[in-house]
């Protein structure tokens, strides 16, 4: 079955985007091959905002060949075909939507709905790459929950850019 992996960006103090959404401190680096990143996924689920942030950034054709799902409650089903509309998180919608992936779907992004995803049960990996960058405030990599949760490195590495990425497996 398809694994749910959480990977997203994040500024050395926490954030994976500024007060107002903002990535532009976000630099990459030229050894990320992109590419190879993509290929290992059919399906981008992501909440409403990113979702937006994304297409207004890349456009759709950015996701072209690809399934994605929105979590959303005020996004319209009919109004956008090309999309799965998820208004409810349910451990059940997500079976499905992994059952429908032939590879792993990625967690694009949106700290509220990583968090609501991990209550579920429903995150295998946490991939981060941490940039060299202090934002001092902004959107959390992860906001405020209850729960706690292991988390197993699977992965690291750093690169000349100063950017560390870090791969876990999700321990319930």
């Amino acid at each position: 079955m398809s694994k749910i992996r959480y990977g997203v960006a994040m500024s050395l103090d926490g954030y994976i985007a500024g007060p107002k959404g903002e990535a532009d401190w976000i630099v990459g680096d030229p050894e990320l091959n992109f590419a190879e990143i993509w290929a290992q996924f059919d399906t981008f689920l992501m909440g409403r905002l990113t979702y937006e942030a994304a297409i207004t950034g890349m456009g759709k054709k950015a996701f072209r060949g690809m399934k994605v799902a929105v979590a959303s409650r005020t996004m319209a089903p009919q109004d956008h075909g090309d999309l799965v509309v998820l208004a409810d998180l349910t451990r059940e919608q997500i079976q499905t939507l992994r059952a429908q992936s032939k590879k792993d779907i990625w967690l694009f992004g949106g700290g509220q709905l990583f968090r609501s995803l991990l209550e579920l049960h429903e995150v295998d990996m946490v991939e981060v790459t941490v940039e060299p960058f202090l934002l001092g405030e902004g959107v959390k990599l992860l906001p405020a929950t209850k729960q706690q949760t292991k988390l197993k490195l699977e992965g690291h590495r750093v690169y000349r850019s100063g950017i560390v990425s870090l791969v876990y497996e999700v321990l319930y």
